[in-house]
């Protein structure tokens, strides 16, 4: 019986240590693991754009980390500042290995249950975007990869709390911290460093080996961009800015484009050769200097004696929507002149974080050379002056004015698309809109200058009177790049407490941090939609052109036949760039 007794003794203390030994190596906190399950569940709830299972899964892993971290610091204040004040009992053994495989359970059938939820959430986006939606078992597996990414990001985390201890007994080593103010001093000169490497050499580096590799794209050119010979286009012979110089957007934005003969064909109507003049960020020694071949380009051309000139604000890496300008030269049957620049090797996301002022200055000195020798003409030969910009285009663009008084003063149309939130006259039109009206579709003044539109319906809202010079910003309900922005931290937006737009899901709610990062992780999706939605505009582009510049004997038939042109251009475009 002692024998029997003993043995039993010995299997349940084996036991123990067999679990404690788990425990020790899985080391979850388990009020962390509860937070997390619920950062998970947000995570996964509906956002702007659809998502599919392998995005999601690294959006999920992320998000599960930092509430992870969350629910790490709320047991810790517990367990010392609250708990040593309290008088509680402590729990059998079998009690807290019994509530931690409850947590573990929970979380797990928790989690399980919120991926079937959000498949069909995903599945509503896409219905509502005209996309083909994902299935419930493929979206399982978001799951998995989720567990992956917070292992991966908690991983990290303990390095650097292993890093910061070492840190602390260093200093309580050699420099005589306080062993209770060492872990503290620790991380304070953690913080330090990091925030000093970043903010100067690893920034630096970073978006210095990122200007390099993108610079070797803008050095190739693709085999369907050919130099052009006619002395309307730069890079021609005939051109100042010569066609090595261009850059590969910029050799692809003169090679392109209609010609007199095609205009003519799909409108019926004698056309003249376009002017597409354009400047690489290698035509010139700097900006000034740009600028002012960009105008040299246009007197060459021309381009002052054409009935339109369109000053277009480029994207990052120099990229030119050829459906913005491929609409306005059938409009005008070629009597136009488009001038571009380029001002960056990096893409708009990495330009916005890197130096988006560079997009602002470059659009203002485009702007102002052309504006400047525009003005000198006498005001019945000078042509009609339009502006453009698209995402960080726009912002560029803006730049050129100081205010609505002074950009009605200067140009005959603006048409702006998908600009982003941080747009400074953007924000100040959103802000003051009429009330009554949503931030999704404002109403500034009654329209009678400004206008918003997600479709070609909203360009005649709210009323037949809408004054000249017209402007005009394209902005879809679900495009990330419009309402991303750091208030959405702490702050509800009107867009998600007024009603949704119409590619937006009921189901979207605002959440404290959550919402920010669901967003912002939607910039880098923002184009992986149809067009109409996201960042997509398609040739609603061609409907903003007509509402804000549109020519004599304007017709419906003219604009169908011109768009179902400009559809075909973009999709060879996309095909063989």
């Amino acid at each position: 019986m002692l024998e029997t007794a003993t043995t039993l003794t010995k299997l349940r203390t084996r036991g123990v240590v067999i679990v404690r030994r788990a425990e020790d190596i899985i080391d979850l906190n388990y009020v962390g693991l509860v937070v997390a399950t619920v950062f998970f569940a947000l995570s996964v709830t509906p956002s702007l754009v659809p998502r599919d299972w392998l995005f999601q899964g690294l959006i999920s892993g992320v998000n599960a980390a930092l509430g992870y971290g969350l629910g790490c610091l709320l047991e810790w204040v517990f367990r010392v500042w609250i708990r040593p004040r309290l008088t509680l009992p402590a729990p059998p053994t079998w009690v807290r290995y019994a509530v931690k495989s409850a947590i573990l359970l929970t979380a797990a059938l928790s989690a399980g249950l919120m991926l079937v939820q959000s498949a069909r959430w995903q599945r509503e986006i896409t219905a509502l975007m005209d996309m083909e939606g994902t299935t419930t078992p493929a979206y399982l597996r978001t799951g998995l990869l989720s567990v992956a990414v917070g292992a991966a990001v908690v991983a990290v985390y303990r390095t650097l709390r292993e890093i910061i201890l070492y840190l602390a007994r260093q200093l309580n080593r050699w420099v005589r911290v306080p062993r209770e103010l060492a872990p503290t001093a620790g991380f304070l000169v953690l913080v330090l460093l990091v925030v000093t490497i970043f903010n100067g050499v690893a920034s630096r580096a970073f978006f210095a080996v990122a200007n390099s590799a993108f610079s070797v794209r803008n050095d190739y050119t693709s085999p369907n961009a050919v130099q052009p010979y006619q002395p309307e286009r730069s890079g021609s012979p005939a051109s100042l800015a010569k066609w090595d110089s261009l850059g590969f957007e910029g050799r692809w934005f003169v090679s392109h484009g209609p010609s007199a003969h095609r205009i003519t064909a799909v409108t019926g109507r004698q056309a003249r050769e376009p002017i597409r003049a354009y400047v690489g960020l290698e035509s010139a020694a700097d900006g000034e200097a740009q600028a002012q071949l960009a105008v040299s380009e246009l007197e060459r051309t021309g381009a002052f004696d054409r009935k339109v000139i369109v000053v277009v604000t480029t994207t990052g890496t120099g990229w030119v929507n050829s459906m913005a300008t491929g609409a306005i030269e059938y409009m005008y049957g070629g009597d136009t002149a488009i001038i571009a620049s380029q001002y960056s090797y990096l893409p708009s996301v990495l330009s916005f974080l890197a130096d988006r002022g560079k997009a602002m200055d470059a659009g203002k000195r485009l702007f102002d050379a052309v504006y400047q020798h525009w003005k000198a003409r006498p005001p019945e030969s000078r042509p009609k002056l339009l502006v453009y910009g698209e995402s960080l285009g726009s912002q560029g663009s803006e730049a050129a004015f100081d205010g609505l008084a002074d950009l009605r003063a200067k140009v005959d149309g603006a048409l702006w698309v998908g600009p982003p939130n941080s747009n400074r006259l953007w924000q100040q039109f959103v802000s003051r809109r009429d009330p009554g009206s949503k931030e999704v579709q404002p109403v500034y003044a009654d329209g009678l200058v400004v206008r918003f539109a997600s479709d070609s319906a909203d360009l005649a809202r709210p009323g037949p009177e809408w004054r000249s010079p017209r402007i005009a910003y394209l902005q879809h309900a679900s495009d990330p790049i419009v309402w991303w922005s750091p208030d959405l931290i702490l702050s509800q937006p009107d867009w998600l407490s007024e009603p949704r737009g119409s590619d937006v899901s009921s189901q979207m709610r605002w959440w404290p941090f959550v919402t920010f990062w669901q967003v912002a992780a939607d910039l880098t999706n923002a184009q992986g939609v149809t067009d109409g939605h996201g960042h997509r505009y398609g040739s609603l582009v061609l409907d903003g052109w007509v509402a804000v510049a549109q020519p004599p004997d304007w017709t419906a038939e003219l604009s169908d036949k011109i768009r179902r042109q400009l559809e075909a251009a973009e999709d060879y475009e996309r095909d063989t760039k």
